[in-house]
Protein backbone atom coordinates (compact mmCIF):
# COMPACT_ATOMS: atom_id res chain seq x y z
CA UNK A 1 0.00 0.00 0.00
CA UNK A 2 1.58 3.13 -0.86
CA UNK A 3 1.66 6.36 1.54
CA UNK A 4 -1.40 8.39 1.12
CA UNK A 5 -1.50 11.55 -0.72
CA UNK A 6 -1.86 13.94 2.76
CA UNK A 7 -2.65 17.31 0.60
CA UNK A 8 -5.71 15.56 -0.91
CA UNK A 9 -6.83 14.46 2.41
CA UNK A 10 -6.11 17.54 4.67
CA UNK A 11 -7.37 20.58 3.96
CA UNK A 12 -3.83 23.47 4.06
CA UNK A 13 -4.13 25.54 6.56
CA UNK A 14 -6.19 28.44 6.85
CA UNK A 15 -4.93 31.37 9.31
CA UNK A 16 -3.47 32.65 6.20
CA UNK A 17 -4.63 33.70 2.98
CA UNK A 18 -2.09 31.81 0.45
CA UNK A 19 -2.76 29.87 -2.88
CA UNK A 20 0.32 27.71 -1.95
CA UNK A 21 1.57 27.54 1.74
CA UNK A 22 5.28 26.17 1.18
CA UNK A 23 5.82 22.79 2.29
CA UNK A 24 6.90 18.98 1.24
CA UNK A 25 4.87 16.55 2.83
CA UNK A 26 7.22 13.91 1.35
CA UNK A 27 9.98 14.77 2.86
CA UNK A 28 8.25 15.21 6.54
CA UNK A 29 7.15 11.17 5.84
CA UNK A 30 10.42 10.49 5.38
CA UNK A 31 12.23 12.33 8.14
CA UNK A 32 9.26 10.97 10.34
CA UNK A 33 9.97 6.88 8.55
CA UNK A 34 13.87 7.29 9.56
CA UNK A 35 12.99 8.47 12.86
CA UNK A 36 10.54 5.25 13.74
CA UNK A 37 12.71 2.87 11.96
CA UNK A 38 15.94 3.67 14.02
CA UNK A 39 15.19 6.04 17.01
CA UNK A 40 18.37 6.85 17.20
CA UNK A 41 18.63 8.76 14.34
CA UNK A 42 16.48 11.23 16.39
CA UNK A 43 19.56 12.29 18.01
CA UNK A 44 20.98 13.77 14.70
CA UNK A 45 18.35 15.91 14.09
CA UNK A 46 19.47 18.61 16.94
CA UNK A 47 17.43 20.74 19.16
CA UNK A 48 16.49 23.02 16.60
CA UNK A 49 13.07 21.31 14.76
CA UNK A 50 10.00 20.92 16.61
CA UNK A 51 6.71 19.66 15.97
CA UNK A 52 5.10 22.78 15.04
CA UNK A 53 7.41 22.85 12.45
CA UNK A 54 5.49 20.00 10.30
CA UNK A 55 3.21 21.41 7.80
CA UNK A 56 0.69 18.26 7.89
CA UNK A 57 -1.00 18.70 11.92
CA UNK A 58 -0.58 14.45 12.37
CA UNK A 59 2.63 14.80 11.65
CA UNK A 60 3.20 17.38 14.48
CA UNK A 61 1.38 15.61 16.94
CA UNK A 62 3.17 11.91 16.02
CA UNK A 63 7.10 13.68 15.84
CA UNK A 64 5.45 14.99 19.20
CA UNK A 65 4.64 11.77 20.31
CA UNK A 66 8.17 10.14 19.13
CA UNK A 67 10.00 12.89 20.71
CA UNK A 68 7.97 12.14 24.06
CA UNK A 69 8.65 8.14 23.78
CA UNK A 70 12.48 8.60 22.76
CA UNK A 71 13.14 11.40 26.15
CA UNK A 72 12.06 9.38 28.30
CA UNK A 73 13.95 6.21 27.17
CA UNK A 74 11.15 4.44 25.65
CA UNK A 75 11.18 2.29 22.20
CA UNK A 76 8.92 4.93 19.72
CA UNK A 77 7.44 2.41 17.00
CA UNK A 78 4.31 1.65 15.03
CA UNK A 79 2.68 -0.56 16.92
CA UNK A 80 3.55 1.32 19.71
CA UNK A 81 2.02 4.98 19.21
CA UNK A 82 -0.85 3.29 17.05
CA UNK A 83 -2.55 2.71 20.40
CA UNK A 84 -1.85 6.35 21.28
CA UNK A 85 -3.79 7.62 18.32
CA UNK A 86 -6.48 4.92 18.09
CA UNK A 87 -9.23 8.24 18.68
CA UNK A 88 -7.47 10.46 16.00
CA UNK A 89 -9.66 10.84 13.06
CA UNK A 90 -6.82 12.19 11.35
CA UNK A 91 -4.72 8.82 11.96
CA UNK A 92 -7.75 6.17 11.17
CA UNK A 93 -8.72 8.75 8.01
CA UNK A 94 -4.73 8.32 6.94
CA UNK A 95 -5.00 4.72 7.06
CA UNK A 96 -4.21 3.96 10.93
CA UNK A 97 -1.32 1.73 11.98
CA UNK A 98 -0.62 0.52 7.99
CA UNK A 99 0.24 3.98 7.89
CA UNK A 100 2.72 4.18 10.30
CA UNK A 101 3.67 0.73 9.02
CA UNK A 102 4.32 2.23 5.12
CA UNK A 103 6.13 5.32 6.61
CA UNK A 104 9.01 2.73 7.86
CA UNK A 105 9.03 0.69 4.82
CA UNK A 106 9.78 3.65 2.73
CA UNK A 107 12.01 4.92 4.91
CA UNK A 108 15.75 6.42 3.73
CA UNK A 109 18.59 5.66 5.27
CA UNK A 110 18.82 6.74 9.11
CA UNK A 111 22.20 8.55 7.97
CA UNK A 112 19.94 11.10 5.75
CA UNK A 113 17.54 12.04 8.42
CA UNK A 114 19.40 15.23 8.76
CA UNK A 115 19.05 16.56 5.51
CA UNK A 116 15.10 15.85 5.47
CA UNK A 117 15.03 17.81 8.77
CA UNK A 118 16.99 20.88 7.28
CA UNK A 119 14.37 20.76 4.73
CA UNK A 120 11.26 20.99 7.11
CA UNK A 121 12.57 23.46 9.37
CA UNK A 122 13.46 25.67 6.43
CA UNK A 123 10.32 25.38 4.53
CA UNK A 124 8.73 26.47 8.49
CA UNK A 125 10.77 29.07 8.12
CA UNK A 126 8.94 30.16 5.10
CA UNK A 127 5.64 29.97 6.40
CA UNK A 128 6.20 32.09 9.40
CA UNK A 129 7.45 34.12 7.25
CA UNK A 130 4.07 34.50 5.14
CA UNK A 131 2.79 34.43 8.75
CA UNK A 132 4.74 37.40 9.85
CA UNK A 133 3.97 39.66 6.50
CA UNK A 134 0.48 39.03 6.62
CA UNK A 135 0.43 40.03 10.18
CA UNK A 136 2.69 43.23 9.24
CA UNK A 137 -0.31 44.15 6.40
CA UNK A 138 -3.31 43.50 8.62
CA UNK A 139 -1.80 45.42 11.81
CA UNK A 140 -1.14 48.33 9.33
CA UNK A 141 -4.68 48.35 7.61
CA UNK A 142 -6.26 48.46 11.31
CA UNK A 143 -3.84 49.91 13.66
CA UNK A 144 -4.13 49.61 17.39
CA UNK A 145 -5.03 52.96 18.68
CA UNK A 146 -2.09 52.60 21.44
CA UNK A 147 0.57 51.94 18.97
CA UNK A 148 2.18 54.14 16.52
CA UNK A 149 3.32 53.39 12.66
CA UNK A 150 6.84 53.19 14.74
CA UNK A 151 5.99 50.33 17.23
CA UNK A 152 4.79 48.59 14.71
CA UNK A 153 7.50 48.29 12.67
CA UNK A 154 10.04 47.66 15.96
CA UNK A 155 7.57 45.02 16.51
CA UNK A 156 7.64 43.50 13.31
CA UNK A 157 11.23 44.10 13.21
CA UNK A 158 11.77 41.78 16.78
CA UNK A 159 9.27 39.21 15.36
CA UNK A 160 11.70 38.95 12.09
CA UNK A 161 14.84 38.80 14.41
CA UNK A 162 13.53 36.32 16.63
CA UNK A 163 12.78 34.24 13.30
CA UNK A 164 16.29 34.74 12.01
CA UNK A 165 18.00 33.10 15.06
CA UNK A 166 15.63 30.87 15.79
CA UNK A 167 17.91 27.28 16.19
CA UNK A 168 20.86 29.44 16.05
CA UNK A 169 20.93 31.08 19.64
CA UNK A 170 20.65 28.05 21.80
CA UNK A 171 23.92 25.29 20.58
CA UNK A 172 23.54 23.06 23.34
CA UNK A 173 26.33 21.20 24.75
CA UNK A 174 29.48 22.07 23.24
CA UNK A 175 32.89 19.24 23.25
CA UNK A 176 35.39 20.57 25.42
CA UNK A 177 37.96 20.63 22.97
CA UNK A 178 36.17 23.03 20.69
CA UNK A 179 35.95 25.38 23.86
CA UNK A 180 39.78 24.80 24.83
CA UNK A 181 40.57 26.04 21.23
CA UNK A 182 38.69 29.15 21.66
CA UNK A 183 40.04 29.84 25.20
CA UNK A 184 43.98 29.19 23.47
CA UNK A 185 43.19 31.19 20.28
CA UNK A 186 42.00 34.14 22.93
CA UNK A 187 45.50 33.26 25.21
CA UNK A 188 47.35 33.12 21.56
CA UNK A 189 45.87 37.06 20.79
CA UNK A 190 47.20 38.25 24.03
CA UNK A 191 50.58 36.93 23.48
CA UNK A 192 50.55 38.59 19.99
CA UNK A 193 50.28 42.26 21.50
CA UNK A 194 53.41 41.32 23.86
CA UNK A 195 51.35 42.36 27.03
CA UNK A 196 48.60 44.40 25.36
CA UNK A 197 44.51 44.33 26.79
CA UNK A 198 42.85 41.46 25.70
CA UNK A 199 39.31 43.31 25.43
CA UNK A 200 38.21 46.34 24.06
CA UNK A 201 40.54 49.43 25.28
CA UNK A 202 38.61 52.31 27.84
CA UNK A 203 41.10 54.67 26.79
CA UNK A 204 42.39 54.96 30.82
CA UNK A 205 45.58 53.34 31.11
CA UNK A 206 45.32 52.75 34.43
CA UNK A 207 41.56 51.07 34.73
CA UNK A 208 42.67 48.88 31.69
CA UNK A 209 45.52 47.73 33.56
CA UNK A 210 43.58 46.88 36.66
CA UNK A 211 40.16 45.01 34.31
CA UNK A 212 42.18 44.14 31.11
CA UNK A 213 39.60 46.29 29.08
CA UNK A 214 36.04 45.79 28.23
CA UNK A 215 35.59 42.29 27.14
CA UNK A 216 32.47 40.28 24.92
CA UNK A 217 29.48 38.90 26.56
CA UNK A 218 30.43 40.66 30.10
CA UNK A 219 27.78 42.90 31.81
CA UNK A 220 29.37 45.73 33.48
CA UNK A 221 28.02 47.98 35.78
CA UNK A 222 28.82 51.68 36.61
CA UNK A 223 27.63 53.09 39.93
CA UNK A 224 27.61 56.03 41.83
CA UNK A 225 25.73 58.68 43.91
CA UNK A 226 24.01 61.86 41.33
CA UNK A 227 26.61 64.39 40.45
CA UNK A 228 29.79 62.24 41.05
CA UNK A 229 30.26 61.82 37.12
CA UNK A 230 28.82 58.88 35.92
CA UNK A 231 27.66 60.05 32.48
CA UNK A 232 30.61 61.80 32.05
CA UNK A 233 32.92 59.39 32.71
CA UNK A 234 30.33 56.87 30.36
CA UNK A 235 30.69 59.22 27.38
CA UNK A 236 34.98 59.21 28.00
CA UNK A 237 35.18 55.86 27.78
CA UNK A 238 32.37 55.39 24.62
CA UNK A 239 34.39 58.34 22.81
CA UNK A 240 37.78 56.77 23.68
CA UNK A 241 36.65 53.71 21.84
CA UNK A 242 34.96 55.05 18.90
CA UNK A 243 38.34 57.44 18.34
CA UNK A 244 40.05 54.54 17.85
CA UNK A 245 37.78 52.23 15.62
CA UNK A 246 40.10 50.39 13.07
CA UNK A 247 39.11 47.52 11.10
CA UNK A 248 40.46 44.76 8.71
CA UNK A 249 38.25 43.28 5.67
CA UNK A 250 37.70 39.21 6.03
CA UNK A 251 37.82 36.84 3.28
CA UNK A 252 33.48 36.82 3.26
CA UNK A 253 33.02 40.20 3.02
CA UNK A 254 32.70 41.12 6.71
CA UNK A 255 34.57 43.48 8.87
CA UNK A 256 36.80 42.87 11.63
CA UNK A 257 37.68 44.99 14.74
CA UNK A 258 41.46 45.53 15.23
CA UNK A 259 41.31 48.35 17.72
CA UNK A 260 38.96 50.72 19.68
CA UNK A 261 34.63 49.47 18.01
CA UNK A 262 31.59 50.47 17.10
CA UNK A 263 29.57 52.34 20.01
CA UNK A 264 26.02 52.13 21.00
CA UNK A 265 25.25 55.24 24.05
CA UNK A 266 21.46 54.95 24.94
CA UNK A 267 20.98 58.05 26.57
CA UNK A 268 17.66 57.85 28.36
CA UNK A 269 18.28 60.39 30.55
CA UNK A 270 19.96 63.42 28.30
CA UNK A 271 19.19 64.33 24.88
CA UNK A 272 21.83 63.55 22.16
CA UNK A 273 22.84 66.97 22.04
CA UNK A 274 23.53 67.41 25.18
CA UNK A 275 25.96 64.56 24.87
CA UNK A 276 27.34 66.05 21.95
CA UNK A 277 27.96 69.39 24.08
CA UNK A 278 29.82 67.13 26.70
CA UNK A 279 32.16 65.52 24.29
CA UNK A 280 32.93 69.24 22.51
CA UNK A 281 33.82 70.42 25.83
CA UNK A 282 36.40 67.23 26.36
CA UNK A 283 37.57 67.56 23.29
CA UNK A 284 38.07 71.50 23.09
CA UNK A 285 38.82 71.96 26.18
CA UNK A 286 36.24 74.70 26.60
CA UNK A 287 34.22 74.32 29.55
CA UNK A 288 30.87 72.94 28.97
CA UNK A 289 28.92 75.66 30.70
CA UNK A 290 30.77 78.20 28.76
CA UNK A 291 29.48 76.66 25.65
CA UNK A 292 26.26 76.77 26.52
CA UNK A 293 25.84 80.30 27.57
CA UNK A 294 28.16 81.12 25.00
CA UNK A 295 30.52 82.89 26.72
CA UNK A 296 33.63 82.14 24.68
CA UNK A 297 36.04 83.93 22.38
CA UNK A 298 36.99 83.71 18.62
CA UNK A 299 39.99 81.48 19.48
CA UNK A 300 37.94 79.36 21.60
CA UNK A 301 35.40 78.81 18.86
CA UNK A 302 38.13 77.97 16.63
CA UNK A 303 38.95 75.11 19.32
CA UNK A 304 34.98 73.81 19.07
CA UNK A 305 35.07 74.15 15.40
CA UNK A 306 38.33 71.98 14.95
CA UNK A 307 36.78 69.45 17.72
CA UNK A 308 33.71 69.07 16.18
CA UNK A 309 35.28 68.32 12.98
CA UNK A 310 37.65 65.60 14.82
CA UNK A 311 34.68 63.81 16.34
CA UNK A 312 32.01 64.32 13.57
CA UNK A 313 33.06 60.79 12.28
CA UNK A 314 33.34 58.33 14.91
CA UNK A 315 31.05 55.39 14.69
CA UNK A 316 29.09 56.36 17.91
CA UNK A 317 25.74 56.34 17.73
CA UNK A 318 23.42 57.72 20.33
CA UNK A 319 19.60 56.50 21.11
CA UNK A 320 18.03 59.23 23.34
CA UNK A 321 14.55 57.55 23.83
CA UNK A 322 12.93 58.34 27.24
CA UNK A 323 11.25 55.59 28.54
CA UNK A 324 12.73 52.56 26.41
CA UNK A 325 12.22 49.35 27.00
CA UNK A 326 14.04 46.23 27.35
CA UNK A 327 12.57 45.05 24.39
CA UNK A 328 12.73 48.11 21.95
CA UNK A 329 16.36 48.42 23.38
CA UNK A 330 17.52 44.78 22.49
CA UNK A 331 15.57 45.24 18.75
CA UNK A 332 17.81 48.49 17.66
CA UNK A 333 21.32 47.44 19.67
CA UNK A 334 20.58 44.32 16.85
CA UNK A 335 19.26 46.69 14.14
CA UNK A 336 22.83 48.67 14.92
CA UNK A 337 25.10 45.61 14.73
CA UNK A 338 23.31 43.94 11.71
CA UNK A 339 23.89 47.61 9.83
CA UNK A 340 27.03 49.20 10.99
CA UNK A 341 28.49 46.75 13.29
CA UNK A 342 28.24 47.18 17.31
CA UNK A 343 31.44 46.59 19.55
CA UNK A 344 29.92 47.90 22.63
CA UNK A 345 26.77 49.15 24.40
CA UNK A 346 26.33 51.77 26.90
CA UNK A 347 22.81 52.04 28.80
CA UNK A 348 22.10 55.22 30.71
CA UNK A 349 20.86 54.51 33.43
CA UNK A 350 19.85 51.09 34.05
CA UNK A 351 16.56 52.12 36.51
CA UNK A 352 15.36 54.04 33.27
CA UNK A 353 14.43 51.26 31.40
CA UNK A 354 11.26 49.56 31.62
CA UNK A 355 10.79 46.22 31.39
CA UNK A 356 7.45 46.28 29.08
CA UNK A 357 4.19 47.49 28.32
CA UNK A 358 2.82 47.01 31.61
CA UNK A 359 3.90 48.47 34.92
CA UNK A 360 5.78 46.29 37.36
CA UNK A 361 4.04 46.46 41.12
CA UNK A 362 7.31 44.81 42.20
CA UNK A 363 10.07 47.70 40.77
CA UNK A 364 13.04 45.56 42.63
CA UNK A 365 11.83 42.50 40.82
CA UNK A 366 11.45 44.42 37.03
CA UNK A 367 15.25 45.64 37.40
CA UNK A 368 16.26 42.67 38.10
CA UNK A 369 14.68 41.18 34.97
CA UNK A 370 16.28 44.13 33.09
CA UNK A 371 19.60 42.97 34.29
CA UNK A 372 19.53 39.66 33.79
CA UNK A 373 17.79 40.64 29.81
CA UNK A 374 20.82 42.77 29.39
CA UNK A 375 23.57 39.76 30.49
CA UNK A 376 21.35 37.86 28.33
CA UNK A 377 21.55 40.46 25.10
CA UNK A 378 25.50 41.10 26.11
CA UNK A 379 25.95 37.26 24.93
CA UNK A 380 23.50 37.19 22.32
CA UNK A 381 25.47 40.14 20.45
CA UNK A 382 29.11 39.00 21.69
CA UNK A 383 29.82 42.58 23.20
CA UNK A 384 30.55 44.38 26.25
CA UNK A 385 27.00 46.10 28.10
CA UNK A 386 27.98 48.88 30.25
CA UNK A 387 25.15 49.87 32.67
CA UNK A 388 25.05 52.98 34.56
CA UNK A 389 23.03 52.80 37.94
CA UNK A 390 22.19 54.90 40.78
CA UNK A 391 23.00 54.56 44.22
CA UNK A 392 20.62 54.48 47.05
CA UNK A 393 20.97 57.70 49.43
CA UNK A 394 21.81 55.47 52.67
CA UNK A 395 25.56 56.21 51.17
CA UNK A 396 25.42 59.72 52.67
CA UNK A 397 23.64 58.64 56.18
CA UNK A 398 27.63 57.00 56.66
CA UNK A 399 30.61 58.69 58.17
CA UNK A 400 32.57 56.71 55.09
CA UNK A 401 30.72 57.92 51.90
CA UNK A 402 32.56 55.40 49.83
CA UNK A 403 29.76 53.06 47.82
CA UNK A 404 30.00 49.30 48.16
CA UNK A 405 28.03 46.62 46.61
CA UNK A 406 24.14 46.81 49.12
CA UNK A 407 24.59 50.23 48.06
CA UNK A 408 23.09 49.67 45.13
CA UNK A 409 19.63 50.78 44.22
CA UNK A 410 16.99 48.64 43.45
CA UNK A 411 19.38 45.87 43.25
CA UNK A 412 17.51 43.09 43.28
CA UNK A 413 20.06 40.47 41.10
CA UNK A 414 21.87 43.31 39.69
CA UNK A 415 25.22 42.37 41.69
CA UNK A 416 24.68 38.68 40.45
CA UNK A 417 24.03 39.21 37.15
CA UNK A 418 26.53 41.89 36.43
CA UNK A 419 30.39 40.34 35.61
CA UNK A 420 31.52 43.65 36.79
CA UNK A 421 30.69 46.32 39.17
CA UNK A 422 32.61 49.71 39.45
CA UNK A 423 31.93 52.75 41.62
CA UNK A 424 32.87 56.46 41.33
CA UNK A 425 34.37 58.50 44.64
CA UNK A 426 34.95 61.38 45.06
CA UNK A 427 36.71 62.78 48.15
CA UNK A 428 36.71 66.74 46.88
CA UNK A 429 32.63 66.53 46.07
CA UNK A 430 31.70 65.94 49.94
CA UNK A 431 34.55 67.82 51.14
CA UNK A 432 33.53 70.93 49.39
CA UNK A 433 29.96 70.75 50.96
CA UNK A 434 31.45 71.18 54.32
CA UNK A 435 33.54 74.18 54.15
CA UNK A 436 34.14 75.96 57.15
CA UNK A 437 33.73 79.60 57.88
CA UNK A 438 36.78 81.78 55.29
CA UNK A 439 39.33 82.76 57.50
CA UNK A 440 38.68 80.56 60.24
CA UNK A 441 41.56 77.77 61.73
CA UNK A 442 39.21 75.19 60.23
CA UNK A 443 39.35 77.07 56.70
CA UNK A 444 42.95 76.56 56.81
CA UNK A 445 42.61 73.03 57.29
CA UNK A 446 39.69 72.12 55.20
CA UNK A 447 42.11 74.40 52.16
CA UNK A 448 44.75 71.51 52.48
CA UNK A 449 42.62 68.90 52.42
CA UNK A 450 41.29 69.79 48.81
CA UNK A 451 44.20 70.98 47.82
CA UNK A 452 45.09 66.90 48.27
CA UNK A 453 41.91 65.64 46.79
CA UNK A 454 40.92 68.34 43.89
CA UNK A 455 41.06 66.71 40.02
CA UNK A 456 41.45 63.31 41.45
CA UNK A 457 38.50 60.13 41.22
CA UNK A 458 38.91 57.23 42.61
CA UNK A 459 37.24 54.09 40.35
CA UNK A 460 36.39 51.46 43.39
CA UNK A 461 36.12 47.97 41.54
CA UNK A 462 33.32 45.93 43.79
CA UNK A 463 33.11 42.95 41.78
CA UNK A 464 35.12 41.51 39.08
CA UNK A 465 34.49 37.96 37.88
CA UNK A 466 37.51 37.45 35.92
CA UNK A 467 39.96 39.72 37.85
CA UNK A 468 40.55 40.92 41.40
CA UNK A 469 38.99 44.06 42.91
CA UNK A 470 40.83 47.26 44.29
CA UNK A 471 40.83 50.73 43.41
CA UNK A 472 42.28 52.51 40.39
CA UNK A 473 42.64 56.67 40.73
CA UNK A 474 42.03 59.03 37.97
CA UNK A 475 42.36 62.61 37.36
CA UNK A 476 38.90 64.63 36.58
CA UNK A 477 38.63 68.01 35.60
CA UNK A 478 35.09 69.43 36.41
CA UNK A 479 35.02 72.25 34.45
CA UNK A 480 34.66 70.03 31.22
CA UNK A 481 33.60 66.63 32.80
CA UNK A 482 36.49 65.38 32.03
CA UNK A 483 38.16 61.61 33.32
CA UNK A 484 41.82 61.49 32.73
CA UNK A 485 44.71 59.07 33.92
CA UNK A 486 47.34 60.50 36.39
CA UNK A 487 51.00 61.69 35.39
CA UNK A 488 52.86 58.71 34.61
CA UNK A 489 55.20 56.71 32.65
CA UNK A 490 52.89 55.62 29.84
CA UNK A 491 55.68 53.59 27.90
CA UNK A 492 54.24 50.16 30.82
CA UNK A 493 50.93 50.19 28.87
CA UNK A 494 49.78 49.24 25.54
CA UNK A 495 45.67 49.60 24.26
CA UNK A 496 43.99 48.01 21.89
Amino acid sequence: MAIAPIFDLIPPMTDVVISHAPANVEAEQALLGAVLYDNAAFERLGDYLQARHFYEPFHQRLYGAIETHIRKGQLAEPILLAEQFSRDSAFEALGGVRYLADLVDRAPPAAHAADYARAVYDLALRRDLIRIGGDITTTAQAPEEDRSARDQIEAAEAQLYALAETGGTSQGFVPFAEALHGAVTMAAEAHGREGGLAGVSTGLMDLDQKIGGLHPSDLVILAARPSMGKTSLACNIAYNIAKNYAWEPQPDGSRKTVSGGVVAFFSLEMSAEQLAMRLLAEVSGVSGDRLRKGEIDALEFGRVRDAALEIQDAPLYIDATGGLTMAKLAARARRLKRQHGLDVIFVDYLQLVTGGDARSDNRVQEVSMITQNLKALAKELAVPIIALAQLSRQVENREDKKPQLSDLRESGSIEQDADMVMFIYRESYYLSRLEPREGSPEHLTWQEQMDQVAGLAEIIIGKQRHGPIGNVKLSFNEEITKFGNLARDSSRYEVR
